[in-house]
C-alpha cells in the first residue's frame, strides 16, 4: 500500500477515473458503452492495489455514476431504459465495489502474514542472541567465580604460584567480560545513531602494541606487527580505534586455528592510514562473505560461542570515522581486513611521507 494522505489516495483516485472518463468520452465513437465499463473497472482495480478501501468505494461509485451518465443510453441521464444496460450497471457497480473490498483484505492479510513473519524472525533472533550472550557472558563469570571461591576456600593450603595463576585468570576472565558489555553499549551507540568521533593526536604503534600485550596476556598465539613508517602519529579517534583493532584481533584468536598467527600492518600515504589485520586461519566461506559485518550474523559452520556483533560494530565505527573496510581470503590460506581511515598527519611527517 502506497503511504499517501488520505486527502491525497482520495484525490489520485478520483483523478484517474476522471482521466479514464475524459479519454473514453472523447473516443466514444470508436468502442461501445460495454468496453468502457471494462476500462473503468481496471482504473478501480489499480487503486484498490494502491490505495486504502475508504478512496477506493468512492472512486468505484464515481465511476459507475459517470459511466451511467455520459456512456450508458439514454447519454447525460441517470435513466437507463434497458433492462440489459440496467442490470450490467448494477453488476458494474457491485464489481467495483465487491473488488474494492476483496483487494483491501487481501492486502491485510499479506500485511498479517508480514508482521507474523517479522515478528518470528525477531523471537529467533532475541533467543539467538540470548544464547550466544549467556554463552559468552556465562564463561568468564564461571571462571571469576571458581577462582575466587578457590582463593578463599583454600587460601592457606594455595603455594604462591597457584595464586598467581588465579589472579591472571581472574583478570583475564574481567577482560573477556567487560569487552562483551563494551561490544553490547557499542551496538546500542551505533543503533541509536549517537557514535561521535573525538579526534586527537594517536602514536599508532604505540596504540597497537598496547593492544598486543593486553591479548598477549589471553592467547598463545602470535600477534606480529609491521609498520611501514618510522613514526606514526594520526589524528583519529583512540577510543574507536582501539574497539575496532580489539574486535578484529579477538576475532582471529576466537576463530582461526591453535597454530595461526595474527599479523598487523601499517601504512600511511595519499593522507590515508592503512591498517591490514590479516591471519593464515582457514579463512571464509566466500558465499558469506558479504554478510560477515551484518549485525548478529555467524558463520553457518561457526562452531564456537560468539555473539555475531564484533564485526558490525568494526564496520559501524569504521565508518563513523569516515572510513571503509574491506575482508577477502588470502590465495596462501586466511584472510585479511584491509581497512581505510582518513588521515591528518602532524607537518613534521609530511616530508617523511611525501
Amino acid at each position: 500500500m502506497i503511504k499517501l494522505s488520505k486527502l491525497a489516495q482520495f484525490v489520485i483516485s478520483i483523478t484517474l477515473v476522471l482521466i479514464c472518463s475524459t479519454i473514453c468520452y472523447l473516443f466514444s465513437d470508436f468502442f461501445g458503452h460495454r468496453t468502457v465499463a471494462l476500462l473503468l473497472l481496471l482504473v478501480v482495480s489499480i487503486s484498490a492495489i494502491l490505495f486504502e478501501i475508504i478512496p477506493v468505494l468512492i472512486s468505484a461509485t464515481l465511476s459507475a455514476l459517470i459511466w451511467n451518465f455520459f456512456f450508458i443510453p439514454p447519454r447525460y441521464t441517470f435513466r437507463i431504459d434497458n433492462t440489459e444496460d440496467l442490470l450490467m450497471f448494477l453488476m458494474y457497480f457491485m464489481i467495483a465495489l465487491i473488488n474494492a473490498v476483496l483487494t483491501n483484505k487481501i492486502k491485510k492479510l499479506n500485511l498479517k502474514k508480514k508482521e507474523e513473519e517479522k515478528k518470528t524472525k525477531t523471537i529467533q533472533l532475541y533467543n539467538t542472541i540470548l544464547n550466544s550472550l549467556s554463552h559468552e557472558l556465562r564463561t568468564p563469570l564461571a571462571t571469576i567465580i571458581a577462582s575466587t571461591d578457590t582463593l578463599q576456600e583454600k587460601k592457606e593450603s594455595l603455594s604462591e604460584n597457584i595464586k598467581n595463576l588465579l589472579y591472571d585468570e581472574i583478570a583475564i576472565a574481567s577482560i573477556r567480560l567487560n569487552k562483551q558489555i563494551e561490544n553490547l553499549l557499542n551496538m546500542s551507540r551505533l543503533e541509536a545513531g549517537t557514535i561521535k568521533p573525538k579526534l586527537d593526536w594517536v602514536d599508532i604503534p604505540e596504540t597497537i602494541y598496547k593492544l598486543i600485550y593486553e591479548f598477549g596476556k589471553e592467547t598463545k598465539k602470535p600477534i606480529h606487527y609491521y609498520n611501514e613508517n618510522e613514526t606514526l602519529l594520526v589524528k583519529t579517534d583512540r577510543g574507536f580505534l582501539e574497539t575496532i583493532l580489539q574486535n578484529l584481533i579477538l576475532n582471529a584468536i576466537e576463530h582461526t586455528p591453535k597454530n595461526s598467527a595474527i599479523t598487523i600492518e601499517t601504512s600511511l600515504a595519499n593522507n590515508e592510514l592503512l591498517i591490514i589485520v590479516s591471519d593464515n586461519g582457514l579463512g571464509f566461506p566466500e558465499e558469506e562473505i558479504e554478510f560477515v559485518f551484518d549485525k548478529f550474523y555467524r558463520l553457518k559452520s561457526s562452531s564456537t560461542g560468539g555473539t555475531g556483533i564484533g564485526l558490525s560494530i568494526v564496520k559501524g565505527f569504521v565508518e563513523a570515522l569516515d572510513g571503509s573496510i574491506n575482508l577477502q581470503n588470502n590465495e596462501n590460506g586466511g584472510c585479511n581486513f584491509k581497512i581505510k581511515l582518513p588521515a591528518i598527519i602532524n607537518s613534521y611527517q609530511i616530508e617523511e611521507y611525501a
